[in-house]
């Protein structure tokens, strides 16, 4: 079945992509839950316009990836012969589409149209970016995606904090005020940098933007693109005060 995706989803894609690189000098952008899908007042339409993984759907995605330099977290529908997932890949400029995430468990309606992901897709990508500081010299960092709601599984949240992760992507669709402690929370027990894109329906019905950075924004803007530099020093600087997996580690080892 071909993938039948909107080409005016991709365009939008790479239109805000190219922007965040040409005007921010962004290296990373997260896109918010399911950018990819359509028609969700029928199922046919939603199975027919996800994308399967690779697809020309990805490769589209990784040609722009690769033609700004820019790394891609993004969020979309995958459809896996006759099972659609809530997923989000990780493009590289250099070695294209490198890994996927599916999203563990959907919540409340989600279960009727998205399968379950499980341990088989839960990815910390390593990756090396030029530094704002000194261009010369490269900073390795440490990359996960945890989508929407399961971020209020504390298990997987521990899961990525004991691999490590430094950037912490969360494509998302909420919108709320809660969300936003959430991920302010997350910042601070696993001592990394949230990043959170979240979808703006146009009427500002239901979904009312927030896509935020920890530490900057939200912006409810109807499309908008949020900037930061990240210090890593700082997650070391938060680690001299704790290190939440490694010392409950050590607390609870015989």
């Amino acid at each position: 079945m071909a993938n039948t995706i909107r080409a005016s989803t991709l365009d939008k894609f790479e239109k805000l992509t190219r922007l965040a690189k040409e005007r921010d000098g962004s290296q990373l952008v997260v896109f918010p839950e399911g950018l990819t899908s359509e028609g969700r007042d029928e199922f046919i339409k939603y199975h027919n316009a996800a994308v399967e993984i690779p697809s020309p759907a990805t490769d589209r995605i990784a040609e722009v990836s690769k033609a700004t330099g820019v790394f891609v977290v993004m969020g979309v529908i995958e459809r896996d012969v006759g099972t659609l997932y809530c997923t989000a890949i990780f493009v590289d400029p250099v070695e294209g589409l490198v890994a996927k995430h599916r999203k563990l468990l959907p919540t409340a309606c989600e279960r009727l149209i998205w399968g379950q992901g499980d341990g088989s897709t839960l990815p910390v990508v390593a990756k090396k970016f030029q530094s704002s500081v000194e261009p010369t010299r490269t900073v390795e960092t440490k990359i996960s995606a945890t989508i929407c709601w399961e971020n209020y599984m504390p298990l997987l949240r521990t899961y990525y904090y004991s691999l490590g992760t430094q950037i912490y992507c969360v494509p998302t669709v909420d919108a709320r005020e809660t969300w936003e402690s959430s991920m302010r929370h997350i910042a601070f027990e696993g001592r990394c940098f949230v990043l959170s894109a979240s979808n703006r329906n146009p009427d500002n019905v239901m979904i009312n933007g927030g896509s935020l950075i920890y530490f900057a924004g939200p912006t409810r803007k109807p499309e908008d693109i949020l900037t930061a530099d990240l210090d890593l020093d700082d997650i070391v600087r938060g680690k001299f005060d704790l290190d939440c997996f490694f010392q409950f580690k050590a607390n609870i080892s015989p």
